[in-house]
């Protein structure tokens, strides 16, 4: 609709994938899902809940009368009961018993644990696909040279594909907390309305053992391990906290790769991937600008944010529970989750489909080599019977006559024509230019990304192998 807000994480950026996963329609199938496991398990149990009401309760779980349930809730103001309603006017047989013994947040509390654990699984999925293709680069490029940086100055060369393994690094640790948090994700499973199950314990005729069967059971049918043991009317909000950190943790990692990738992208020696068709200013027909990085930027941004929101509901909840909890999490949430799933998009789709320059970057190393070479110099000139002190002062001098060439004159650094006329280096050019083999001043960054390649990251893609190959096109 042109003439009401839509949420851009949907029309713009969150996959189809992650969209239903925080639609009305999953939510309200889900609630039926769970009243339908509720039943099953208090009829095992011996209440008195038969097979015809089952199977009209099964019949009708994904039908949803939604026309039902939306002019109810205009009359009850409550969302649950007026879903309850709407399944019994489709269940006559059933309607008694449907949502027997719960509260609200049986459903409301139970779905959002399960849509949460659903969301996570699909972000591990997008998460291991950018490490594969980030893998992939850094193997093409890990004997590339390319300048270092520190406080964004040039510093001691490292290569292209090394530097991909520091991106991958963190999505690693990323992996690794994500596997944690989904490990540890419980269900809240049948608590009642403070969480003492004193209504079931009433169905039950005080009968604790079936109580804590029935809370077992519906967990099991609904595929978690176990639940908290504890709750108030909800599950604990810090859950949602430790959520959200975690996703904003992956949004950090994601939101250093674009930076990174805007910074090469400004010195034209990696680019994200170009439209043929696309634009990248409207005055600068020129222009070629990282709109892909920098929309990972600004999403990676918004979910890093985005996670105080539920660590301060989690701070606020008074006593078994209040509802301020409620209309924020029903954005912060979902929210997170979205500008999250775009973000992985996006990283997907630049780090599949990266553009090395890499003249550019060989001109670049070769511009500031020189200078990274004359400890090297000064060692060969010492075995050729230079004077060490001397040999280091006259660099020196040859130095800062080269920088001052560079920086005020706009010349090119002519160090190395400078130490090839002084005679006290003894050194010709043709032997100079094999000092500065700029494979010389990469140290083990080869090795290096072999090893964490072989060691760490295959590991990862193996064991994760069925989670690989994903559509990666982005919308706008």
């Amino acid at each position: 609709m042109r003439n009401s807000y839509t949420s851009p994480l949907e029309s713009r950026y969150a996959s189809k994938e992650m969209s239903y996963l925080f639609s009305a329609d999953k939510k309200f199938k889900t609630w039926r899902k769970l009243w339908v496991a509720l039943a099953e398990a208090e009829s095992e149990l011996g209440l008195p809940i038969t097979t015809s009401q089952l199977e009209e309760l099964r019949a009708n779980m994904g039908n949803i009368n939604y026309e039902v349930a939306e002019q109810r809730e205009k009359e009850s103001r409550h969302d649950v009961m007026s879903h309850v309603y709407a399944y019994g006017v489709q269940c006559p047989q059933a309607k008694g018993i449907i949502h027997l013994g719960v509260t609200s947040c049986y459903v409301g509390d139970n779905t959002d644990l399960i849509i949460m654990k659903e969301s996570l699984l699909l972000i591990k999925k997008k998460l291991v696909n950018v490490m594969q293709s980030l893998a992939l680069f850094a193997e093409e490029y890990k004997s590339c040279p390319t300048l270092g940086f520190t406080h964004l100055q040039p510093a001691q060369l490292t290569t292209v594909g090394k530097r991909a393994t520091l991106w991958i690094q963190e999505l690693v640790i990323d992996l690794e907390k994500l596997d944690f948090v989904l490990d540890s994700l419980k269900f809240r499973g049948v608590k009642g309305t403070t969480g003492t199950q004193a209504s079931f314990m009433e169905l039950f005729d005080g009968d604790e053992k079936k109580v804590k069967m029935l809370d077992r059971l519906v967990t099991e049918k609904m595929d978690f391990k176990e639940t908290y043991k504890v709750t108030g009317q909800t599950y604990s909000r810090k859950v949602d906290s430790i959520v959200l950190n975690t996703l904003s943790e992956i949004a950090q990692s994601a939101y250093k790769f674009s930076n990174d990738l805007r910074l090469l992208q400004s010195m034209k020696e990696v680019e994200e991937p170009f439209g043929k068709n696309q634009i990248g200013s409207s005055a600068m027909a020129y222009k070629r600008n990282p709109m892909r990085a920098e929309r990972m930027s600004a999403l990676s941004r918004h979910v890093i944010v985005n996670s105080l929101n539920p660590a301060i509901t989690a701070a606020t909840q008074w006593f078994e529970r209040t509802l301020d909890d409620s209309a924020n999490k029903r954005l912060s949430v979902s929210e997170a989750f979205l500008a999250l799933d775009g973000v992985l998009n996006l990283y997907e789709n630049i780090a599949s489909n990266l553009v090395v320059y890499e003249k550019v970057i060989a001109a670049h190393v070769e511009q500031e080599l020189p200078f990274m070479a004359t400890e090297n110099i000064l060692m060969e000139a010492v075995k050729r019977g230079g004077d060490r002190q001397e040999i280091h002062e006259r660099i020196r001098i040859h130095s800062m006559a080269a920088a001052k060439r560079v920086k005020e004159e706009g010349l090119n650094n002519d160090l190395i024509e400078r130490i090839t006329s002084d005679a006290s280096f003894g050194i010709s050019k043709e032997e100079l230019l094999k000092v500065l083999n700029s494979k010389n001043y990469i140290g083990r960054a080869v090795g290096q990304v072999d090893e964490f390649i072989a060691e760490c990251v295959q590991p990862i893609l193996s064991k994760n192998k069925d989670l690989l190959g994903m559509d990666t096109e982005v919308s706008v």
